[in-house]
């Protein structure tokens, strides 16, 4: 009743809600808010007759090790933990209404970053971890999107998109070395460079899991997913949504430039984790 209510009247909507956890103690948890939230969203808007619907899916429910790059018509998979695998079955129950001729349509963000983030979410965290300890240097590479190209794109889907359809939402993908080349260049550091092979990389991840629930609410920058996806990611085509809707995505630089400014200026970074770039604000 109160999703109904809430979408009286609305002519569209975007569904981006979902709960980010990978402790194990609340797998359970994970799975019910997430799956039940795209029934119970999604399912309703298009009952409702709503004509512009967008639902912000996930590539851990497309994500194949080191397979061929992500695409939104890619198969789903069952995922490496609990969220992965409730955001496959809600991607499951939504390929099941547009197969029907639903207007839904599907985003799969890749590692979205940007200023402005008001819960410091893993990709930014991971990009102030490089300015904060280092670089370290392993297999595969990252495939940031800077988050508002993401919600340009979203944008684009609600005002002109088709009535159905699917797009991954990413901008290029970096080696780590040329990664670390971009943030070194608009900071004017040099960072501290570790080479470590994928597999120690994945078991510090599964060994970072581990630990988890003896550090209570501290954050572990160090998991099993981040480490699967940070040394298998197989890259993702995001070229069809930028086609499809004449979008011209930022340049890194750009979007590593205002996001550490935001970080120093939020209180994640000091001065002199971002170089040059405390000097111009």
């Amino acid at each position: 009743v109160a999703v109904e209510q809430l979408l009286a009247g609305c002519d569209g909507l975007v569904h981006a809600a979902g709960l980010v956890a990978f402790e194990a103690a609340r797998a359970a948890e994970v799975r019910r808010n997430n799956e039940e939230s795209v029934r119970l969203v999604i399912g309703r808007a298009v009952e409702q007759g709503l004509t512009r619907i967008v639902h912000v899916s996930s590539t851990s429910a497309l994500y194949v090790p080191n397979g061929a790059p992500i695409r939104g018509d890619a198969e789903v998979q069952d995922g490496l933990n609990a969220y992965a695998h409730s955001k496959a079955v809600g991607e499951r129950f939504v390929r099941g209404l547009q197969d029907s001729g639903a207007p839904v349509l599907t985003t799969y963000p890749t590692a979205a970053i940007g200023p402005d983030d008001p819960g410091f979410t893993d990709p930014n965290r991971a990009v102030s971890f490089f300015v904060r300890f280092g670089a370290v240097i392993t297999s595969s590479g990252y495939q940031p999107v800077d988050v508002r190209d993401l919600a340009s794109l979203h944008v684009a889907l609600l005002e002109s998109g088709p009535p159905g359809g699917r797009y991954v939402a990413a901008g290029p993908c970096y080696p780590w070395p040329d990664l670390y080349a971009r943030v070194e260049r608009v900071t004017g550091r040099r960072l501290p460079r570790w080479r470590v092979p994928g597999a120690l990389m994945r078991a510090a991840g599964v060994l970072g899991d581990a630990a988890a629930p003896l550090l209570g609410s501290l954050p572990i920058p160090v998991t099993k997913e981040s480490m699967e996806f940070a040394t298998r990611w197989p890259g993702a085509d995001g070229t069809p949504a930028q086609r499809d809707f004449q979008l011209s995505y930022r340049d890194l630089d750009e979007t590593l430039a205002d996001t550490f400014r935001w970080m120093l200026s939020a209180g994640h970074l000091e001065a002199h984790h971002i170089g040059r770039l405390a000097d111009v604000r």
